[in-house]
């Protein structure tokens, strides 16, 4: 089954695919230089499909392995909608954008939209893997989880969607350390898949919350295994650009480019973006860092 979905411009899906590496774990499959993506995942119906989608002169083309009803083809829509951040309102951002020439390419490439799973469990885990570990070690874990825990797409065993939170509370946290290799994250992982499917935490309802920030945020650091780059990942991922995800990465890029390469702390990137307002976490994600303005 083929579809357009159609976007509201500026819009470029191999922006939205660039805006973080998302896209290279599975059950993203994508090639560089990222102007295309499949994914697997699952219907509400308990169905497991796979689609691919690609530019179109309209939006998105969007192509699924399969005939769609019409509530499955209106799921499929919104998952994407989210997936793709097609809700969101850039115009603030590019006008504050548009007086710093470190972000001034951000509107010509049409960059602001930040590619998500469908679910918040889904990119939950996902920020726990990329804790104290290599970007390799990431996408190797999270291959692990779909191929040990993911099921099967229907007519392709080796297509697999991430697993779901029913799936996961059940997994020996042992086998979650040995098997998938998670290490300290396996009782992080077990403990949140146990939340989630038990009813104890509606992580979805965090898409729509209506709370502060720093409210939402106090809610994140609550899981186990999120911490304050965890919880700021996740602020983003859910449209909240008032924190900034400070790693060994942010603090390079402020030290070289605003404190001569000195050695600086969290709260020096938070004041270097402090400008930028709610926008601080945005400015940052797409800062032209290395480069003149």
């Amino acid at each position: 089954m083929e579809f357009t979905l159609p976007v509201q411009p500026p819009f470029s899906l191999p922006s939205v695919l660039s805006s973080h590496g998302w896209v290279q774990l599975a059950p993203f499959t994508s090639e560089a230089p990222y102007q295309a993506f499949s994914y697997a995942g699952h219907l509400s119906d308990g169905s497991v499909f796979s689609w691919h989608v690609q530019p179109s002169d309209e939006g998105v083309l969007v192509t699924v392995d399969r005939e769609l009803n019409e509530a499955q083809r209106a799921e499929v829509i919104r998952q994407l909608g989210w997936m793709l951040d097609l809700e969101r309102d850039l115009t603030h951002f590019y006008a504050i954008a548009r007086q710093e020439p470190k972000l001034a390419h951000v509107e010509a490439q049409a960059n602001g939209r930040i590619l998500r799973s469908p679910t918040l469990f889904e990119d939950t885990v996902k920020t726990i893997l990329t804790t104290n570990t290599a970007w390799s070690g990431t996408k190797r874990m999270a291959q692990a989880l779909v191929d040990l825990y993911g099921q099967p797409v229907s007519g392709d065993i080796a297509l697999r969607a991430f697993p779901t939170p029913e799936t996961l509370a059940t997994a020996d946290v042992e086998a979650l350390r040995r098997e998938a290799k998670l290490g300290y994250r396996a009782p992080y992982v077990s403990a949140l898949a146990q939340r989630v499917a038990s009813g104890d935490l509606d992580l979805e309802a965090y898409k729509t919350a209506d709370m502060t920030t720093a409210q939402l945020r106090k809610e994140l650091l609550a899981i186990k295994g999120v911490g304050a780059y965890a919880a700021a990942n996740l602020l983003m991922l859910l449209g909240r650009t008032d924190y900034i995800p400070i790693d060994s990465y942010a603090l390079k890029v402020v030290s070289d480019e605003f404190h001569g390469g000195q050695p600086v702390g969290a709260q020096d990137v938070e004041a270097a973006f402090e400008p930028f307002g709610e926008w601080k976490g945005m400015a940052f994600w797409f800062w032209n860092y290395g480069e003149g303005g």
